[in-house]
């Protein structure tokens, strides 16, 4: 009866105890083996402590432990004697090598499932560090279009004012007023652009509108303002597309108009903006002569890099973002041109 007990009893805190309640069973059933007697139910106890140590131990310490435990059942087996509890033993063997097989499959799939868990959630991060790096991207290209385009402005009226001040005092005010309005306004483009990067960003109605199609009249203006001759034509911009599509060809016609400005001082530059049912049509071109260090056509015909080009890159990036294609390059004899064209296979 004791060792019977000592038999069943570990069941009740084999998942606490394992080894222990394996050893303790183990020991039990083999000295009743020995002794000439082990009911079935004593070795389906066995049977479940072995399941528990494959199930929840390592296998380098679960599979020594079946090892001994079989070892122990068949002394017990060599003990008893009696050819005729050959059975007994063979059942109590067998038993436990079976649950010990399929508490070792349930302990491989835990780690299976623990290591796919990890592996997600790996995968996860990576993703949300890519989503980082993309936004950081996006917002460093932000701040070039800005920082750009309006150093660049403000550097021509600069100069103009300068050298009008002894001869043309009246002019020489007006540019500073340019100056002074295109500080602002880059003034205000930035606050949008760094709000973002803040990690704790204040009320929306603080930041200045994120610019789009209606505002590339002003941008225009502020490029006349710097001496430059710009012709405006738009059409169809009164369609509705999404934010961000106005946002990167506002950006777009504002690194064109920038590239006109500090590659192409004296030239007349033109903006076309046609917005139709199925795409938005991009081109800004000037009779200034190709710029210094852009794309010019390579032998093939197709435009090649000449130097550094961040901004034209960033044009690219922007249109192909939406599945469109920009093309930059000279003109035959004078000028620059910079067309880009984005479908709309999707609403706002």
């Amino acid at each position: 009866m004791v060792l019977a007990l000592l038999a069943g009893a570990p069941v009740l805190f084999r998942r606490l105890f394992p080894l222990p309640a394996f050893a303790i069973s183990a020991a039990a059933i083999a000295a009743l083996l020995a002794l000439g007697s082990s009911p079935l139910p004593l070795s389906t106890m066995l049977a479940l402590t072995g399941y528990t140590v494959a199930a929840r131990v390592p296998r380098r310490l679960s599979l020594p432990a079946l090892v001994l435990g079989e070892v122990a059942l068949l002394i017990a087996l060599a003990l008893s004697g009696g050819p005729g509890k050959g059975p007994e033993t063979t059942e109590a063997v067998l038993l436990l090598a079976v649950a010990w097989c399929v508490g070792d499959g349930v302990s491989a799939r835990r780690a299976y499932l623990s290591e796919q868990t990890e592996r997600d959630r790996a995968t996860e991060a990576d993703r949300a560090r890519q989503a980082v790096r993309d936004e950081r991207v996006r917002i460093a290209r932000d701040l070039h279009d800005v920082i750009a385009h309006s150093l660049a402005v403000i550097t021509v009226q600069a100069g103009a004012g300068r050298r009008l001040m002894a001869k043309r005092p009246e002019q020489a005010a007006i540019a500073l007023e340019s100056i002074e309005a295109t500080g602002r306004s880059a003034q205000d483009e930035l606050q949008v652009v760094l709000g973002l990067l803040r990690e704790e960003v204040g009320s929306p109605s603080g930041l200045a509108p994120v610019p789009g199609l209606v505002d590339l009249g002003q941008l225009v203006d502020t490029v006349r303002a710097a001496g430059t001759a710009v012709e405006f034509h738009a059409s169809g911009t009164d369609r509705p597309i999404s934010a961000a599509l106005e946002l990167s060809v506002y950006r777009v016609v504002q690194e064109a108009l920038t590239n006109v400005v500090k590659h192409a001082p004296g030239a007349s530059a033109t903006v076309d903006i046609s917005v139709s049912e199925g795409e938005v049509n991009i081109e800004v071109g000037d009779d200034g002569g190709a710029p210094t260090g852009q794309l010019r056509p390579s032998p093939s015909g197709q435009p090649a890099q000449l130097g550094a080009r961040h901004g034209i890159v960033g044009m690219q990036e922007r249109v192909g973002a939406f599945g469109g294609s920009l093309m930059a390059g000279p003109l035959p004899g004078h000028g620059f041109r910079v067309s880009a064209r984005v479908p709309l296979p999707f609403g706002p």
